[in-house]
């Protein structure tokens, strides 16, 4: 299986963890990350303000998060044009544990095909219901919500495909968009525990927000995910 590990190179801070992946990951190569403050970014994809799709999205795109975004769909371009049915999609801040990360990779084995999108979350914040299989302690599933953070997935080559087919205008970030199931036709399966967290360090996409305005945020935002939690994934 092809690894695609997405770095932004002039950032810095994660060099270390690129390497340890390069070891560790199958097949794998880095992909160097589409940066966000580069100014002929915003004439690469073409942007709107949260409103191409329902429910509306309540804040603004970000530089790092367009970034974020188009990295992705670059990632997504290049497992669509390839010859393997599927690749595992990589960010940078990538830790494994070892022994459950090869569990979770026995089922992408035995379960994977061209139309999977599987998660391999960071957080237990997906609820793990209707396990499909089962190997050690891991377990396969379709979350009714689909988690956000986009650590480390498993992509097919027509899920890709379908992902760039719905992400041609964007309006929101990336792993916001993938939540939105009804709108991409992606089915989105999830592995927990998959092994899978975060190295230590701020992220690369964070916005900074006035203390001021810190409740006005949270407020939308818990309105935000109210509605897409009315939206549920079937099994």
């Amino acid at each position: 299986m092809r690894s695609l590990i997405i770095h932004l190179s002039s950032a810095g801070g994660r060099t270390e963890n690129v390497s340890r992946l390069l070891r560790d990951l199958p097949s794998a190569e880095v992909v160097e990350a589409v940066d966000g403050n580069d100014p002929a970014v915003p004439a690469q994809i073409k942007q709107v303000a949260g409103t191409l799709h329902h429910p509306p999205y309540p804040f603004s795109l970000n530089a790092a998060e367009v970034g974020c975004f188009m990295s992705h769909r670059l990632c997504w371009q290049m497992i669509a044009d390839g010859d393997a049915p599927y690749a595992l999609i990589a960010e940078d801040d990538l830790a494994i544990d070892p022994v459950p990360f090869a569990n979770a990779m026995k089922l992408v084995a035995g379960y994977a095909d061209e139309d999977s999108y599987i998660r391999l979350p960071a957080k237990p914040r997906e609820r793990v219901v209707g396990a499909i299989a089962y190997e050690g302690d891991a377990a396969l599933f379709v979350p009714r919500t689909i988690g956000l953070q986009l650590v480390c997935q498993i992509v097919g080559r027509r899920a890709a495909r379908r992902l760039l087919a719905a992400s041609e205008v964007i309006d929101r970030p990336v792993d916001t968009t993938l939540q939105m199931h009804w709108v991409t036709g992606q089915k989105v399966h999830a592995i927990m525990p998959s092994g899978v967290s975060e190295v230590a360090g701020p992220s690369t996409i964070q916005r900074k927000t006035r203390t001021s305005d810190v409740l006005m945020r949270e407020m939308r935002r818990a309105r935000y995910r109210a509605q897409i939690k009315r939206r549920p994934q079937k099994a």
